[in-house]
């Protein structure tokens, strides 16, 4: 008799090309633990360079914006890229002086753009989301333009932006309407940049994961690259307007795309984190934001291969309302003066980005330990996730070659013998070789 399909030449057939398949993912696998940090994550900040015209009511300016993100080090950045802006009156689509300003800081190689294709278009009839086929071939065609134009500065594209927040008022936007938008702009999209990630979701916030559910049970992980999320907390309660709060949501976040795709790691992009310097109701200090950003950009060199890049909300206050809470999330004031997360920012960055393994765990209950090796040696960051609780800390061996500093220190010193403060601001430890000794820890008195 012949063998029929799925006999044992067949399964043996499969089984190999199984085998072989997955030497190629593990040694791929491999090959990425040991790329330095910022080779293999994205590090970026949030601008208002696409909305707002030829001059910026925010106070953005290409010039300015460009040499602050020259500064921090970041690696790259994320704006809208406005289809009403991009699509003119004759259904031309090109960059004209409304979008002058974002063409300026692309065409700068400040870093990889993360460009927002959305919005709707005043002369595009149910465009607010797209629902009919032919605000859906208007959008397509402008996301197909749009690619094209920028396909040469690698960058990547998110569809829309917090699609789910609009569904509360307009219930168009639901996650059908959005997996529909996807499944025709994604292959437009990469014919167009073919090695640019096509990142869905944008999603704001979403309690009890409602629309997450709903928008991963629809599928829409087969119509993309990556997934992407916001995180805010400053409206929460004082003690859980932290970094680990946040932290925390990410990681549930993680398990539940992990889950629905069906294999581990698929790659989450963490697009807005950030926490607003205001007066009154939802207030942070300057302090706490500093800390908080430290502290998350510490703890994302340890969660590779699945977080793929931060994008801190934003770089600079776009309004002077001490008490108008989206005017106060920079990291610079609206006047351009830094604020404390600046060189918090820039050095808590600087000190891991050479990362090629890092780990987090626990000294304590609220203590955090993050360690990670580069070429130069070893390093390692501590700081409590409670802001209000107090510790200390030495080195149980030898302190010879191990030197102490925190962000925005003025220079490292050697570590001492005695017992050294930790708080939320991180302590940041080079040893001069590869290995990070114990550590002892006590409560402050």
């Amino acid at each position: 008799m012949g063998r029929r399909p799925g006999s044992t030449a067949s399964r043996v057939a499969v089984m190999v090309a199984a085998a072989l398949s997955a030497v190629i993912i593990v040694r791929a696998s491999r090959a990425e633990e040991v790329r330095p940090l910022d080779q293999r994550f994205l590090f970026g900040v949030g601008t208002h360079q696409g909305i707002g015209g030829a001059e910026s009511r925010r106070g953005y300016v290409p010039p300015t914006n460009i040499e602050q993100m020259k500064a921090l080090g970041v690696t790259s950045f994320r704006d809208d890229f406005s289809w009403s802006d991009f699509e003119l009156t004759d259904r031309r689509r090109a960059f004209a002086p409304l979008l002058g300003r974002l063409e300026t800081q692309i065409k700068a190689n400040v870093g990889t753009p993360l460009l927002v294709l959305g919005s709707g278009h005043p002369q595009v009839p149910n465009s607010t989301p797209p629902t009919t086929d032919e605000a859906r071939q208007r959008f397509v065609d402008y996301a197909s333009a749009a690619a094209t134009a920028v396909a040469d500065r690698h960058p990547l594209f998110e569809l829309w932006n917090e699609w789910n927040i609009a569904a509360r008022q307009n219930p168009s936007f639901n996650a059908e309407n959005y997996l529909a938008l996807a499944k025709i702009t994604r292959p437009v999209v990469k014919r167009a940049a073919p090695q640019a990630p096509f990142i869905v979701g944008a999603i704001g916030d979403d309690p009890g994961w409602r629309w997450t559910d709903s928008l991963l049970r629809a599928g829409i992980l087969n119509e993309a690259d990556g997934i992407s999320i916001h995180l805010y907390n400053h409206c929460g309660s004082p003690a859980k307007r932290t970094a680990a709060e946040l932290i925390d949501r990410l990681t549930v976040f993680h398990a539940l795309v992990d889950r629905a795709h069906g294999a581990p790691d698929f790659p989450v992009y963490l697009t807005e984190a950030g926490w607003p310097t205001v007066k009154g109701k939802c207030a942070v200090s300057e302090k706490a934001e500093a800390d908080n950003m430290a502290q998350l950009i510490l703890w994302a060199s340890t969660a590779s291969p699945w977080l793929k890049g931060i994008w801190l909300y934003e770089l600079k206050d776009s309004g002077t309302d001490t008490n108008e809470l989206e005017d106060n999330f920079g990291l610079y004031r609206f006047g351009n003066a830094p604020k404390p997360a600046v060189c918090a920012v820039r050095d808590a960055w600087a000190f891991i980005r050479d990362s090629i393994r890092a780990e987090k765990r626990k000294l304590a209950k609220d203590v955090v330990l993050v360690k990670s090796t580069s070429a130069a040696g070893a390093k390692a960051a501590v700081w409590s996730d409670d802001p209000d609780r107090r510790y200390e800390v030495r080195l149980k061996a030898d302190s010879q070659g191990v030197t102490f500093d925190h962000p925005c220190g003025e220079a490292s010193r050697p570590a001492p013998g005695q017992w050294t403060a930790i708080s939320a601001t991180p302590l940041l430890i080079t040893m001069d070789g590869s290995t990070i000794p114990d550590f002892e820890l006590r409560v402050a008195e």
